[in-house]
Formats: structure tokens, sequence, C-alpha cells
């Protein structure tokens, strides 16, 4: 099946096979979504569909055992979350958590990601360098000038400083 024979064979069955896939799953965006991942399934397969001379049963085969994949996912995630005794309800982050977390975000990328691993995974300077491939000078630059960054990000103007500070 060449590219144009293909994008003709989707116009035509895209809108039949994801109506279809809705009857099947009674989801509208989750028919759609299986649909145009069986397609892309199918692209790499043209010739093969075309040999095989019944595409679009392919193709909705396909969107079904996609979506009965992702039952069975969401199926497990949900028995393990039964299982976990998770508390019904969890507090949202503080205002201070917010405020860092913004600050986090006006640094850069690899500033960030340094600051992350040391204060938040409590890894050393040279677990972090052998993490990232960086050299452990590097990763203490990075430490200082986040440190340094932050500090005037989270500075709060309405904190008076101590005296002889």
């Amino acid at each position: 099946m060449t590219v144009e024979e293909f994008e003709e064979f989707y116009a035509q069955t895209v809108g039949r096979l994801t109506g279809q896939l809705y009857v099947m799953l009674g989801d509208q965006q989750e028919a759609q979504d299986v649909v145009q991942e069986a397609f892309v399934r199918g692209w790499g397969r043209r010739r093969q569909l075309q040999r095989d001379g019944q595409p679009e049963a392919w193709i909705r085969t396909v969107a079904w055992r996609l979506a009965v994949s992702r039952w069975r996912v969401r199926r497990r995630t949900a028995d393990a979350w039964r299982r976990t005794d998770v508390p019904a309800y969890a507090d949202g982050p503080g205002p201070e958590s917010v405020a860092l977390v913004a600050a986090l975000r006006g640094l850069p990328p690899k500033q960030r990601r340094t600051m992350a691993l040391h204060y938040v995974c409590d890894l050393t300077v040279e677990q972090i360098a052998a993490e990232v491939g960086l050299s452990a000078s590097t990763v203490k630059t990075h430490l200082a000038r986040g440190r340094s960054a932050l500090a005037h990000r989270l500075h709060d103007p309405r904190i008076e400083e101590a005296p002889g500070a």
C-alpha cells in the first residue's frame, strides 16, 4: 500500500472505525485514541496490510486490543491503590512549598536538577556528578549558584534583617 493509498484508506475508514469502537467501548474519546494508535501502528505495516487484504479488520482488531490493554492497566492500577493504606485526604502543598517550586522553576534546568538531587533526593556531590555526568566541581558550582539565586528569589521583604547582620 503506497502512502497515497494509506491516506485514502485512512480518510475513508477512520470515521467508521471510530464509530464502531465507540459502540464497543462506550467512550468516544477512548475510541478516537485507540483508533488513532492503531492507524499509527498500521502505517508501519502498510505493505502487510495490503497483502492480508483486510486492513480495516486489522485496524479494528488492533484498536480493540489496545483498549483492552488500557483497561487492564487501569484495573491493575486501581487494584494497587486499593491495596495500599493511603489516607483519604492529603493536605496540599503549603505556601512555602509553592513559593519554593516557583523559585526553582526560575533556575536553569541543570541547576534545578542539581538542587533537587542534592536537597530533595539527599545525594552527595559525588553521587550527583556520577548520575548526571558532570564533574564534582561543576556540581558544586551549580549548587552554589542555585542557592544564591534561590536566596534572592525567596527573599521576603516583610522580614526585617537582624541587627548587625
